[in-house]
């Protein structure tokens, strides 16, 4: 497995985890919880940088992230996706629109991939429509 794609996963336990938590998303929370979190999960040490970039990114930026996904998944709303499949959209979608080194077809893919691993499979097909749907409202 490559190393962004474990950042991906360990971003993904984290914002699952405030999530289902409840937990505030402000910077001084999130580094607080990002501490606790490195503490108590074993977790290569490479995968850390671009895990917390990404944490950090998400939570600065997920009020625009999260109307970009009520905007492009019809019928949905937010709460009433599962937490797995709505925090991989928002890695997905922060890569997509602030990751300048990651091209949104690298991102889209990545974000199918992780959802192979951790959610359920009708999610992936869930996943790609709503990521296609926000790429081509792009171009």
């Amino acid at each position: 497995m490559g190393l962004r794609r474990k950042s991906r996963e360990i971003a993904l336990q984290f914002l699952f985890a405030q999530d289902v938590k409840g937990l505030p998303l402000d910077r001084e929370a999130v580094e607080e919880e990002l501490d606790r979190f490195s503490r108590n999960f074993a977790t290569g040490k490479k995968s850390w940088p671009y895990a917390r970039q990404l944490i950090q990114g998400i939570c600065t930026n997920r009020e625009a992230i999260d109307r970009q996904l009520v905007q492009h998944s019809h019928n949905w709303r937010l709460e009433r996706m599962s937490p797995v499949d709505r925090n991989i959209l928002r890695i997905a979608v922060y890569e997509m629109q602030h990751g300048v080194e990651v091209p949104a077809r690298v991102a889209i893919n990545e974000a199918l991939e992780v959802a192979k691993r951790y959610s359920m499979p009708d999610s992936v097909a869930f996943i790609n429509g709503i990521l296609d749907a926000l790429q081509d409202d792009k171009t």
